[in-house]
Parts: C-alpha cells; sequence; structure tokens
C-alpha cells in the first residue's frame, strides 16, 4: 500500500491539521488536565502549539515528549520531512531536505538526527529462525564510506553485529569489537533461547549451543554459501543495502552517529513488507522521546 506526497498534503495541509492529528494520536480518550486531575474538552490556543483546559485555562502541548519538541520549525514541514525519510530506500542526504524544504543545512541534519532516534529497535527479543553477522565499517581518506574485512592491527574499526529474524525484523547494534564476549552478550539481550542461529565460522560463535542456542554454520572460508536452510543471506542482503547506501548518500558516518544511521537501515529492513505504508509505521512513533533538541 502507497502512501503518495498528495496524500500527505491532503491529511496535513497546514499547522493546525498536522497539530490537531497528533492530539488525537496521543491523546485519543481526551486530555487529562494536571490542574482539574480529569478529562477534560480542551481548545487549540491561536497561535501556539498548546491546547487549553476548559474549565481552569492550564495548557498541554501535544509536542511535549516528542521529537517536535519546543522546536521552531512548522510541523508541516516536520511531517514532509518523516514522507521523505519513510519514501526513499537507499537514505537522503541533510543537503537535499534543505533543498527540498527550504530549512538550514543545520536545521536539516538535526531534523534527520531526531526522526533516525524513532527508527530503534529495543522491543521483545527475536526468535525462531535467526541470521547473525558482523562487519567492519571504516571511512578511507575520500570521506567515501568503505568496508575493510577485520584485521589484527585495525582494532579502532567500528564493528556493526546484526541479527535478521527470519521473515521478520532485522536487528543492527554498533559493538565495540567482534570478540567472543561482546558478541554473545549481544546475542543474550536480543535473542530467545531455543531459537535456531545460523551463521559463519566466526569463532565467536562456536559457544552458541552453551548459551542454549541451536546453532547451524556455513563455511565461507570454504566458499560454502548456501547449504539447504544454513545460509546467511539474508543478513548479508542486508549488509549489502546499508553498505551502498552509505556509500552513495551519506559518504562518512561518524562513529558517534553510526548507530543511528544503522538504525535508519533496519527500520527500512524490517517494515519493507508491512501492509502499513512506512509513513505512518514512523508516525506511530512520534511519541518517543529525541535524544536531543532542535
Amino acid at each position: 500500500m502507497k502512501y503518495t506526497r498528495q496524500q500527505l498534503k491532503i491529511d496535513f495541509p497546514n499547522e493546525d491539521a498536522c497539530l490537531e492529528w497528533l492530539k488525537e494520536y496521543l491523546y485519543p480518550e481526551g486530555i487529562t488536565c494536571k490542574k482539574c486531575e480529569k478529562i477534560t474538552p480542551h481548545h487549540k490556543r491561536r497561535s501556539m502549539k498548546v491546547y487549553a483546559c476548559e474549565y481552569c485555562g492550564g495548557s498541554t502541548s501535544p509536542t511535549a515528549n516528542t521529537i517536535f519538541h519546543k522546536s521552531s520549525t512548522p510541523l508541516t514541514i516536520w511531517f514532509e520531512a518523516i514522507f521523505i525519510m519513510a519514501a526513499t530506500r537507499a537514505g537522503i542526504s541533510a543537503k537535499q531536505l534543505e533543498r527540498e524544504t527550504g530549512v538550514t543545512y543545520k536545521t536539516a541534519w538535526r531534523m534527520f538526527h531526531q526522526i533516525r532516534s524513532m527508527m530503534s529497535d529495543d522491543g521483545e527479543r527475536l526468535y525462531g529462525e535467526i541470521e547473525i553477522d558482523e562487519t567492519y565499517m571504516h571511512a578511507d581518506p575520500l570521506k567515501r564510506s568503505t568496508i575493510r574485512k577485520p584485521h589484527k592491527s585495525r582494532k579502532d574499526n567500528p564493528v556493526v553485529f546484526g541479527m535478521a529474524e527470519r521473515g521478520g525484523v532485522v536487528r543492527a547494534k554498533h559493538v565495540k569489537s567482534a570478540g567472543e564476549l561482546v558478541l554473545l552478550r549481544e546475542v543474550e539481550e536480543n535473542i530467545q533461547r531455543e531459537s535456531t542461529i545460523y551463521s559463519d565460522e566466526h569463532r565467536s560463535y562456536k559457544r552458541l549451543y552453551k548459551k542454549g542456542y541451536y546453532h547451524e554454520t556455513i563455511q565461507h572460508g570454504k566458499r560454502h554459501y548456501v547449504d539447504g536452510d544454513t545460509h546467511t543471506q539474508n543478513i548479508e542482503n542486508f549488509w549489502g543495502n546499508m553498505k551502498r547506501g552509505m556509500r552513495g548518500v551519506y559518504r562518512h558516518v561518524s562513529s558517534q552517529h553510526l548507530q543511528n544511521y544503522v538504525n535508519e537501515y533496519a527500520f527500512r529492513q524490517s517494515h519493507r513488507n508491512d501492509f502499513q505504508p512506512m509513513f505512518w509505521a514512523l508516525m506511530d512513533k512520534v511519541s518517543i522521546s529525541a535524544r536531543s533538541k532542535t
């Protein structure tokens, strides 16, 4: 099911329409007035992003505890930025958002950073058939994002550990190393026991069976990539999509913000087959508090 820019303009033609949707979404039963201590009728205050209680005049802002909190950027531009982020398959640069919406580059970058903060997936642990793998991210001198194979002398290479639930979601974590203790901890925190895990022959995965997992290994070192149901094609495809996006769109991603960018690609991969348009999948998460303010 597609959601077009024309539909976006029909649903959210102005600031009041955006704010009204946000109020209805966050307070489906009505707004509870903090002073009256009960649900009361509220009416929007003119020229303000707040609703006032009919009885005591107490104000409630639907943008509080959302990525829009204390932002001077119009909600119509915020909603358009969310639409653009949801509509692209490989990512979009802040420079492109600057050109399309007229905001400054600094504002565009912060908006995208806030939107990515909603894309994290720290929900229930994965279960069933799970493919796991790790990859190394490194920026070359020309500032183009490249992927290098692990090397003993490159201890500072940013490592991303991925877990792909077959037919389900993808979860990826920026970790400090590809060591056994680090990766096994991520497995235990994100994958339920008695799941079947498929991996390559990386030595960090050798003790998975001792942790209560069924473990199948494919020997990539011997150029074996598929053996019946034993393979890591899903997580490898995810790496391919993410790396192409990093190279083509973002060029260079700092280690500090790498997790946010990884979340973006994992979110798209996890929701790629949803009946619900990805725009609405993102809008369902607007109540998540942002890590920084715009």
